[in-house]
């Protein structure tokens, strides 16, 4: 959903144990959120396998449940003619700054640079780890300081 908070997400039943639906009357959902969350979920996985083990199998399939559901309709864009990659998300909903669509009721199917964004990055970790390729990030694993850190 795209606020924890929202003051309709009781109308909503069960949320939490069911699939989100975009097109529902009450809240929207935010896809972006989702994104970013996924990514942080899979990064958390490589470090925590990494250090501890602990938790690090479950950090991977939450995010592989997520990026199932944002890898497909209707959280993909499959339009060629939809300018966005993932469609619902929340630009500034307290502001009423969010597209709401003829018959609906709540705003749904906007893209946003970051949600894109985020998706990308999603895809490109999973990619990179498909392709059993280095996983980046500005510090090797375990260093306790950036490599640039040397030279300030």
């Amino acid at each position: 959903m795209w606020d924890t908070g929202a003051s309709h997400l009781h109308r909503l039943g069960d949320y939490l144990n069911k699939t989100s639906n975009p097109f529902n009357q009450w809240e929207p959902v935010d896809s972006s959120a989702a994104a970013i969350a996924a990514q942080g979920l899979l990064r958390l996985e490589i470090i925590s396998r990494r250090r501890t083990k602990k938790n690090a199998t479950r950090y991977r399939q939450a995010a592989l449940t997520i990026a199932n559901s944002l890898l497909a309709e209707p959280y993909l864009a499959t339009q060629s003619k939809h300018q966005g990659l993932l469609l619902h998300s929340v630009y500034h909903r307290p502001n009423g700054w969010d597209y709401t669509a003829a018959k609906q009721k709540v705003p749904n199917g906007e893209s946003s640079m970051w949600g894109d964004y985020h998706m990308r990055e999603l895809a490109l970790v999973l990619l990179r780890e498909a392709k059993a390729e280095n996983y980046l990030c500005f510090f090797a694993p375990g260093q306790a300081e950036s490599p640039a850190a040397k030279y300030e």
